[in-house]
């Protein structure tokens, strides 16, 4: 058959590919997400085959969590003379808050490496995955809220109005929790390095953000330790739980915390739909 020729007799150019678009990318994140049934159902497996055969199944999840948190909350309290009657619901929301984020970007910077095989597959938008980890990170929260309810009602909170606004919080967090995936899902990929680097990355940060500790206590400690409270400003971590551990406490979240989070939030979707554009298609090639 011959080619089909131009007017001019020169054979005309091929259409352009569009696999390195941001169209495509936002293409990929709609049609993931659409395919709601799949990555619920996946991430619901994924729980349940991590406590197969086990007694009490995904309550490991909150025993585990509750008695670390009472165990770091009563100790760090007594060390640093804080009331446990605070201290202690403070300590269990960072744990809680914590987890969600840890659980997400060390399981989201695997998330395409440990499913090769469904990958190659099943052909479907590579963002199944991404909403399968988060909706898995989700249940693990879910388990670990019931740890502050009943603490809530051991030492009861000053709560009001203002504790709504952990709803918004926690669509921030999910909003961060996707781009965070995407990001570091698809680089580690390529370079499996960068999840050992996290690893190690987030025991550090833990310690560095005011989990086990309070900002509070350094303002209090005495004059000559208030610089060191500003410090603990530095760490963008300090601000995502503060959104969202503050009002849960009753007390009022400073407008900067929000303005913060909404920045790395918008700076890090900016470089999600960036390696979206410029990787997405690699992903099979790489796993």
């Amino acid at each position: 058959m011959s080619a089909v020729v131009s007017d001019g007799g020169i054979p005309p150019a091929p259409p352009a590919s569009d696999s390195k678009t941001f169209a495509r990318g936002f293409k990929d994140l709609a049609d993931g997400f659409g395919n709601r049934e799949l990555w619920l159902h996946l991430g619901w497996t994924d729980i349940k085959q991590r406590y197969k055969r086990s007694v009490l199944g995904p309550l490991w999840i909150t025993i585990a969590t509750g008695v670390t948190a009472v165990a770091m909350g009563i100790l760090y309290g007594a060390l640093f003379h804080q009331d446990i009657k605070y201290f202690l619901p403070y300590v269990t929301l960072g744990f809680i808050f914590w987890g969600f984020i840890e659980t997400t970007i060390l399981d989201g910077s695997v998330v395409f490496s440990t499913n090769e095989g469904l990958i190659k597959q099943l052909p479907a938008p590579v963002s199944i995955h991404v909403y399968r980890i988060v909706w898995r990170s989700l249940i693990i929260f879910a388990h670990n809220v019931v740890i502050y309810l009943i603490l809530l009602f051991v030492f009861p909170q000053p709560l009001n109005w203002t504790a709504v606004l952990v709803v918004p919080a926690m669509a921030l967090y999910i909003l961060n929790a996707v781009w965070v995936t995407i990001v570091f899902g698809i680089l580690s990929t390529r370079f499996r390095d960068i999840g050992q680097l996290l690893s190690t990355m987030i025991r550090l940060v833990f310690f560095m953000t005011p989990i086990i500790w309070s900002a509070k206590s350094l303002d209090d400690a005495s004059a000559g330790l208030s610089e060191r409270a500003k410090l603990a400003q530095l760490n963008p971590m300090y601000h995502y739980l503060e959104i969202a551990r503050a009002p849960l406490l009753g007390q009022p979240v400073a407008l900067h915390h929000w303005i913060i989070v909404i920045a790395c939030t918008l700076l890090g979707w900016i470089a999600a739909m960036l390696v979206m554009r410029n990787f997405r298609s690699r992903v099979p090639y790489w796993v």
